[in-house]
């Protein structure tokens, strides 16, 4: 059967990069990080959840089970995951190493949707997984680095962009598919 929630995991996505981007500019380097557990937790478990179904099931169509659904199951652990080291106060190294061999896995996706000509713009989709996976490969940097507010800027900036594009492409997606999916019935309401 074919299910497509592609939608729902693009407007997760693009929720979870404004939060990462708000934290690395403004909550980084503050003594209260528990505000922000709330936010990654919820992202990272709507991630996880789906990118594992997607992955194990197979739902939609041609590779998009990998783009999408590996890359966010790898996305919702990393948020899990945060959220769990600032709820216990936890170093977050050894996340943003995880973070860095994810954020390769990202970009060279998002070279090969861009090389293959996949999706509707594969060239804005290509664009949108490399930025989100260069945050991942310059996380450990950055918390390295977390006192400079100009290499922090930086950073929010490019996932802030990345966010805008994922969000242009989810809700197109919605639009799109709630036209698509209209007339779209299970098997067992189908009439013979």
């Amino acid at each position: 059967m074919f299910i497509n929630y592609i939608t729902l995991m693009l407007v997760n996505l693009v929720a979870g990069l404004f939060l990462l981007a708000g934290y690395l500019y403004f909550g980084l380097d503050r003594v209260n990080q528990k505000r922000w557990i709330p936010g990654f937790g919820m992202t990272g478990a709507i991630a996880l959840v789906t990118g594992l179904h997607m992955t194990f099931t197979w739902p939609v169509r041609s590779i998009f089970n990998i783009a999408y659904g590996e890359m966010t199951v790898l996305f919702g652990i990393l948020f899990l995951a945060t959220s769990l080291a600032l709820a216990l106060g936890w170093d977050l190294l050894t996340i943003a190493i995880y973070g860095f061999f994810a954020g390769i896995a990202t970009i060279v996706v998002g070279a090969r949707i861009i090389n293959l000509g996949l999706t509707r713009n594969p060239l804005l989709t290509g664009i949108g997984f490399i930025l989100t996976g260069l945050s991942g490969v310059l996380a450990a940097p950055t918390l390295y680095f977390k006192a400079n507010r100009s290499w922090r800027l930086i950073g929010a900036i490019v996932l802030i962009v990345a966010a805008l594009i994922f969000a242009f492409t989810g809700y197109l997606a919605y639009w799109g598919h709630l036209a698509d999916y209209s007339d779209w019935k299970p098997l067992p309401m189908r009439s013979p």
